[in-house]
Formats: structure tokens, C-alpha cells, sequence
């Protein structure tokens, strides 16, 4: 089934949706609806469509260094599976080179791929995390995920102030008590 077709099916299915939501769907403000929700929930589930190694593209280079490297502050978008109704937050990712290190703007692929797919946040994190490891075999990787979740603010508790933080650690962030200290210290100190 080719991309369009998928779409048009999809407004298909958003049409009988709002039908039977009571709306009228031949009202000029809701007539391009179906078609402007498929392709909005295509380009929100994109992640499924992409590879790793597609969004690696090669950027990962040798390098000697062991120090921490840490990106914050990377804004993610995602959907949640129970209700695909948004959540937002940041990650921050880091990792010690074990002889590679990659592209810092990998990083945020990485995130988005990952975040553009109906998730869980605990979900997301250990995706992130785990990629990380995979790509660059290094000495430890960490990623905390702080969001704020629809479900919980628009329906459900409805408590507008709530967020969700996880987190992932492998290897030395995991075995090293210092070492994790070191990336809490860093992360913490930009909030």
C-alpha cells in the first residue's frame, strides 16, 4: 500500500471518528480535517520508519578521549500509547567514549526517532540508552527524561504541574558512584 493510500485510509478512519464524536464533518473548519490529522499522526509515528544506522550516516568518528560528553537539554515530542495524547520534556544524554565518538546533532536524531512513535516514557528512555550503547560501545551511557504528560493534565488527575523524570544508566554510570554523581552534578546544574 503506497504512503498516500495509507493517509487516505487513515482520514478515513478520522472522519467516522468525528462522526461519531457528533461533529459535522461537512462544515468548512472540519472538511480538510481527516486529511491534515492523518498526515499530522504520520509525521508524529515517523520513528517507525527509520533505521539507526540511516541516522548515524557514519558520524561516528575514533577519538583517544575518555572524558564525559553530555548534550541537555534536547526537546522531545511524543505520543503516548495509552491515550496518543502528547507528551513533551527534554532528554539529556551522555556517554564516555570508549576510542569512538559521534556527532553531536546524532544525538537528537537519535531522541527523535525513537520519540516519534506511540511510547512510554520508561520505554523511550531505555531505547535512547541503549542506542547509544550499540552505536559507540562506550564505557557508560546515561539519559534522564524529564515530560510532561497530556494524559495526566487534560484528563485522568488533571494536575497541570506534574512531570515525569526517568532514567537509564549503563556501564560506568551504572557500576560508578562518582561517575554518576559527576552527571547528575552536570544535568542538575542547568535547571
Amino acid at each position: 500500500m503506497s504512503e498516500q493510500s495509507k493517509i487516505d485510509e487513515n482520514a478515513g478512519f478520522v472522519k467516522k471518528m468525528m462522526m461519531n464524536l457528533g461533529e459535522d464533518t461537512s462544515r468548512e473548519g472540519l472538511v480538510k480535517t481527516p486529511q491534515r490529522v492523518a498526515k499530522s499522526l504520520k509525521f508524529l509515528t515517523s520513528g517507525y520508519d527509520e533505521k539507526l544506522e540511516d541516522i548515524i550516516n557514519g558520524a561516528v568518528f575514533e577519538e583517544a578521549g575518555d572524558e564525559m560528553v553530555v548534550v541537555q537539554g534536547v526537546e522531545l515530542y511524543s505520543l503516548c500509547e495509552h491515550h496518543m495524547l502528547p507528551f513533551f520534556g527534554q532528554a539529556s544524554v551522555a556517554y564516555i567514549p570508549n576510542g569512538k565518538i559521534i556527532g553531536l546533532s546524532k544525538v537528537a536524531r537519535i531522541t527523535d526517532m525513537f520519540a516519534r512513535r506511540l511510547q512510554v516514557q520508561e520505554r523511550l528512555t531505555q531505547q535512547i540508552a541503549h542506542a547509544m550503547q550499540d552505536v559507540l560501545d562506550p564505557l557508560g551511557v546515561a539519559v534522564i527524561v524529564e515530560a510532561k504528560h497530556f494524559c495526566m493534565m487534560m484528563r485522568g488527575v488533571q494536575k497541570q504541574n506534574s512531570f515525569a523524570t526517568t532514567s537509564c544508566m549503563l556501564g560506568a554510570f551504572k557500576e560508578d558512584a562518582k561517575t554518576r554523581a559527576e552527571f547528575m552534578n552536570l544535568v542538575s546544574r542547568r535547571r
